[in-house]
């Protein structure tokens, strides 16, 4: 690994499971709540960051919380989960435009209290240039641009979290409390209404046992090529599935069985192959599906960096891969929630490289007195645009960020040979680094 902004290996399997969690604002009076509350919620570090990858930008209004994020031809946009805006950046004239949501109450709640935030997970731009994005309290919201007006679709999603859109710009999507599929016919949708919209049900029997208060949906991706949509379930920690539905036929055709380590299938996109990447946000892996092998290959990423624990990772670090979304050149990307990274896989030569984000917060991280380096900076969703330029949100910094691949990395990983080993047995595996120019870095194996 490579501590100057990436770090580049190629991919190995691993196993393991992690818990996390929110950490909630604890104060003995109103001023020292708010006070904590801004510290682990609205940013410790106003300054926008950069490296030789990724240049910040702080948003316009205080403590935002941007959360889903997408890019457009000329614009950014995302989410404010807490004052309840509509973003917009034009990197051309780097200009900030936000349009205010017409509902939302976390709006006027309190800053001490986590209801003041109302999590809109995914933002998407359609066909049309209309900007649509989730929003926890069982709506979908459009706005549009040219009339600079919201619509407003009740759904019965409980938390939708998820949705994609097929060739006639219609939308699949889930809701995180919920354990169906939906379908909503844009032609048919009316605005306050859940009108146009169907529910799919999927098959639940693989999660017979398990408490139906932890069963909850995770990943939603729509293939228009095979007229296809794969979803996931998951209970945390106890088990995974992933379903693919028909869309000529309107049935479930497959339901795949994830192994007992990968139990927290969330974020999903399709390489050019139609197979289907899968990050597990328990662990620190992520997995490829062969649709047609029906086989599930695992790869990890590098282990968390000690700048997010102050100078020494413990052994039961994860980096928590979250969302994934394909590239146009075919590459996959995923956010690493607790690695502080974005990161993205060459689907044919098999290298991962990251891309280090250099906000940490250290209210997130268990940081020692003192250290110089510790937290992250949670950028929990990103976007790829043109020219695989990469935008996230940070949620607790009042940021979003641009990642430019453009800039090439300065180091190259090559081995001769293709190896398999078998589970168990090991391998001496001959790896080749080439810098480019004058180049200083620390490398690690992982």
């Amino acid at each position: 690994m490579v501590e100057n902004g990436f770090s580049s290996l190629l991919a190995v399997a691993a196993v393991s499971i992690s818990v996390f969690a929110r950490p909630p604002p604890s104060a003995n009076n109103e001023d020292a709540a708010l006070q904590r509350f801004r510290e682990v919620w609205c940013g410790q570090d106003p300054r926008p960051n950069s490296n030789a990858y990724v240049t910040e930008l702080v948003l316009p209004a205080d403590c935002e919380m941007p959360l889903g994020i997408s890019v457009d031809e000329g614009h950014v946009w995302y989410v404010s989960a807490k004052r309840g805006l509509l973003g917009s950046y034009s990197p051309a004239e780097n200009k900030f435009n936000e349009y205010k949501i017409p509902e939302w109450p976390s709006r006027e709640q309190p800053f001490t209290k986590i209801s003041s935030l109302q999590m809109s997970w995914t933002v998407k731009v359609d066909k049309s240039g209309n900007v649509w994005f989730t929003d926890e309290n069982n709506a979908i919201w459009r706005f549009n641009k040219a009339s600079e007006s919201f619509d407003m679709f009740k759904v019965p999603a409980s938390y939708p979290s998820a949705m994609d859109f097929d060739t006639n710009g219609n939308i699949y999507f889930i809701g995180i409390s919920s354990k169906s599929l939906y379908f909503g016919d844009v032609s048919k949708m009316k605005n306050q209404t859940p009108e146009g919209i169907t529910e799919i049900p999927l098959p639940l029997n693989g999660f017979s046992g398990i408490d139906s208060q932890v069963v909850s949906s995770g990943a939603l991706v729509v293939d228009n090529e095979r007229k296809e949509v794969w979803v996931s379930l998951l209970a945390f920690q106890q088990k995974g599935q992933i379903f693919r539905y028909d869309i000529d036929t309107g049935k479930v055709d497959r339901t795949v069985d994830l192994p007992a380590d990968l139990s927290s299938p969330v974020g999903a996109a399709l390489d050019n192959s139609g197979n289907l990447w899968v990050a597990d946000h328990g662990t620190s892996i992520f997995f490829k599906y062969d649709p047609v092998k029906e086989n599930i290959t695992k790869f990890v990423t590098s282990v968390a960096s000690p700048k997010i624990y102050g100078g020494k990772t413990p052994p039961n670090a994860y980096t928590l891969p979250y969302w994934i979304a394909s590239g146009q050149d075919g590459s996959i990307w995923f956010n690493e929630h607790f690695g502080n990274k974005i990161a993205r896989i060459d689907t044919e030569k098999l290298t991962l490289t990251e891309y280090w984000i250099p906000s940490q917060n250290k209210n997130w991280a268990a940081c020692p007195a003192g250290s110089a380096t510790c937290g992250i900076a949670n950028a929990l969703q990103f976007t790829i645009g043109s020219n695989n330029l990469a935008w996230f949100s940070e949620q607790t910094e009042n940021k979003i960020g641009k990642l430019d691949t453009a800039k090439q990395v300065p180091i190259t990983v090559s081995t001769p040979d293709e190896i398999t080993v078998a589970k168990g047995d090991s391998a001496e595996i001959k790896v080749s680094i080439d810098a480019r120019g004058d180049f200083s870095g620390q490398m690690m194996a992982a």
